[in-house]
């Protein structure tokens, strides 16, 4: 376990807008991660980013700290200022070998989450872990943690009341959204058709809105989307030239660069005048600054919603012991898994040994008395051996095991 570590940027060090920064674009995320898993003496890795955090997770023998972290973000080529720089490295968090496993655990509980009890963030965390295993990047390292991982957050989840009546960012991002007591009717584009916009459509149906508009880089996915909308599908180009008007822009993308310009802004009011209504979910924010400045709009974003969060975790304070536990208790079953792993793979050698010492045995020191024995003695001989072979393999297996139990 010693060469798990993860280097996080989470929102407990760094302003949410600020994380957006950290974020690399899907586009050429692989061929990233594939650079510096070569440069940097890193077997495994995979890459994490959520609306709230940014994190690695990786195998190597070599020693992670702030100056390994530095280089890592340099190499990944994400056009940091060296202040940006210099000021990340220093907010991150490094976590290595059961205080790695300790953190991945707490994150999939979400313990370590801006809302505590929101699911979305085991979802994420194995979307991250399934997309860099089939991209190449991890091993047989990381699924053992990653099977951890999700069997322990699978027992929080069901053994507590941690997600009784689960809120999550999507959900209140909608509860200041209702609040503004829009009409049924109201005109909303819906700008990115991945898990964030596709959890507050759900809201959205359930509250019987039904004019919709969406707008996503692919457009097979936006067509997805739009059909279980009821609504029109378009591709992000489509804004440019969209004329119907709109009440509410929800948008979440991956895109590092504001989606929403004054100018596509200005564009998309096609002539209205009145105050709307941006949702915006995406790290880095897909509005641009300047939208606001020159605007009247009632902006809601994943910083304005860290209120409510921090009210959510109080109310769930007395379930956080109660997940601890059950994380301490899979925590120390792994551990015990994994030395009788080490033992079982030292003791893959055994019986290759044995067999080296037995054909020595036979075909070297006792070759010249075996030859002036009768086939009787020599079966019966032969059956001793394999029989005391057989013993010796499996002996050492049994005792070391007993001493694990025991010792542990």
């Amino acid at each position: 376990m010693k060469y798990l570590k993860v280097i996080a940027f989470t929102h407990k060090q760094i302003e949410l807008k600020e994380l957006g920064k950290l974020v690399i674009c899907e586009e050429n995320l692989t061929d990233k991660l594939q650079h510096v898993k070569a440069e940097f003496g890193i077997s495994e890795i995979f890459y994490l980013a959520t609306c709230n955090r940014v994190e690695f997770v990786i195998i190597t023998p070599e020693d992670v700290d702030k100056a390994f972290a530095n280089k890592l973000i340099k190499a990944l080529d994400i056009d940091l200022c060296a202040e940006h720089m210099g000021a990340f490295v220093d907010a991150a968090s490094i976590y290595q070998d059961q205080e790695a496993l300790n953190h991945l655990l707490r994150m999939s509980c979400s313990l370590e989450s801006l809302v505590v009890g929101e699911k979305e963030i085991l979802s994420q965390l194995r979307k991250a872990y399934e997309d860099s295993r089939e991209a190449g990047l991890t091993g047989d390292c990381l699924r053992m943690f990653m099977t951890c991982v999700v069997k322990t957050a699978k027992e929080v989840y069901t053994n507590t009341n941690i997600a009784k009546n689960p809120i999550s960012v999507v959900s209140l991002a909608y509860r200041k959204l209702n609040d503004l007591k829009l009409c049924s009717n109201a005109r909303i584009l819906i700008i990115g058709a991945g898990e964030t916009n596709q959890n507050i459509s759900k809201y959205l149906q359930k509250h019987k809105f039904s004019n919709f508009a969406v707008f996503n880089r692919t457009l097979s996915k936006a067509q997805k989307l739009a059909v279980d909308l009821n609504g029109e599908a378009f591709t992000l180009d489509g804004l440019k030239t969209y004329n119907k008007g709109f009440d509410v822009i929800i948008t979440s993308t991956s895109a590092t660069e504001p989606i929403i310009t004054p100018e596509i802004y200005a564009s998309l009011l096609n002539g209205e005048t009145g105050k709307k209504t941006i949702v915006d979910l995406a790290i880095p924010n897909d509005t641009a600054p300047e939208v606001l400045e020159r605007f009247p709009v009632n902006y809601i974003e994943v910083c304005s919603l860290s209120e409510v969060a921090k009210r959510n975790l109080q109310e769930r304070y007395q379930e956080l012991t109660h997940a601890e536990a059950i994380i301490a208790q899979n925590m120390a079953e792994f551990i015990q898994m994994l030395k009788q792993r080490r033992i079982e793979l030292a003791m893959r050698q055994v019986p290759e040994k044995i067999k080296e010492i037995r054909n020595t045995a036979i075909n070297s020191v006792f070759a010249d008395e075996l030859q002036g024995m009768d086939q009787q003695s020599r079966e019966v001989l032969e059956r001793v051996i394999n029989y005391m072979e057989k013993k010796y393999i499996s002996v050492p297996m049994v005792m070391a095991k007993d001493i694990l139990i025991n010792n542990h």
